[in-house]
């Protein structure tokens, strides 16, 4: 039951009850309300906008946000030594390693190329630190995939290095032919004058002028490709497969001394020097040639002979004569 209230009436010497007008009840609870609201509202505005209100779990997230962004600018730091070290070994691969076996080098595009999926990091767009996020991910994916080519690199490597004994033995490292006085090389490669059109053309080997009869060596280690007379212009001729891209030829042979299929060793005798097929006279033409192309045999004969004797038969080599084929 609600109290009932009273008042004193001065005039009438008496107590008097408190009567309350419905109406007036009614504008104070409104009143109430409407104040309530407003202070709840603003409270809210307060919790969301001032650093003041935050709860324990926004600190939290907000600690480990910026501790993540940290831990980001560290990775990042460590990711510029990698690739500086990266680069390092790239560059002793292409321009140390791969020269000294003779072994091409890896383009640069291809290293450093990047991922053509345009989808692929879709995922981590639409967040407050996407940009870090992303660009950290494609910086991470770059040094796998150039960790993933210098690691096949460096296995070819290791392979070629395994291989080096027998990449020198098949190298075409000697003359063809005995040459002790070094006259018998007549024409070198390059254009020459062919003696039977008289038309200035290229000389893709080298002829070495010698008895019919003379034995003919095998410049490398290798496997006897064919033996046979079916080229147009050698004669009898020999081709000699050495492996890692060379190959030799033996043309204009009066006989053979090995057949196709046949594993012979630098020094063997493989036949004898004629004069057989488009030929002036008795001599051995011979070539060199790395991955299909012709090569300069002048530039293999290291294995038998000095300085002196190379800067010699140079000279000879480079007279712009006639070729005997």
């Amino acid at each position: 039951m609600a109290k009932v209230k009273y008042y004193y009436d001065s005039e009438n010497l008496a107590y008097r009850k408190i009567i309350t007008k419905t109406r007036k009840k009614i504008g104070v609870v409104l009143l109430f309300l409407v104040a309530s609201a407003l202070f709840g509202f603003l409270s809210v505005i307060a919790l969301l906008n001032t650093p003041y209100f935050e709860t324990p779990k926004n600190r939290k997230q907000a600690r480990e946000i910026e501790n993540l962004k940290l831990r980001y600018a560290i990775l990042n730091k460590k990711m510029d030594e990698v690739e500086s070290v990266i680069e390092f070994i790239e560059d002793r691969d292409n321009n140390l390693y791969r020269v000294y076996f003779n072994a091409s080098p890896i383009p640069e595009e291809e290293r450093k190329s990047g991922f053509k999926e345009v989808d692929r990091y879709k995922e981590l767009e639409g967040y407050d630190n996407s940009q870090l996020v992303t660009n950290t991910t494609k910086r991470i994916d770059v040094i796998r995939k150039e960790l993933a080519i210098q690691s096949k690199s460096l296995d070819d490597i290791l392979k070629m290095a395994k291989a080096k004994d027998k990449l020198l033995a098949a190298i075409p490292a000697i003359q063809p032919v005995k040459n002790e006085n070094l006259k018998r090389m007549v024409s070198g490669f390059g254009y020459r004058t062919d003696p039977f059109t008289k038309a200035r053309k290229m000389h893709e080997g080298m002829d070495f002028t010698a008895k019919t009869g003379t034995p003919i060596y095998a410049t490398g280690d290798g496997v006897v490709a064919r033996a046979d007379n079916t080229a147009s212009g050698f004669g009898n001729h020999i081709v000699i497969r050495h492996g890692f891209g060379y190959e030799t030829l033996y043309a204009h042979l009066s006989r053979y001394k090995c057949r196709a299929g046949q594993r012979i060793k630098r020094g063997d005798v493989i036949g004898y020097v004629g004069s057989t097929g488009r030929s002036e006279g008795p001599h051995l033409h011979y070539e060199v040639h790395k991955n299909g192309k012709v090569m300069n045999p002048l530039n293999f004969y290291y294995g038998n002979i000095s300085a002196v004797e190379y800067v010699a038969i140079a000279q000879l080599a480079n007279q712009e004569n006639q070729s005997f084929d």
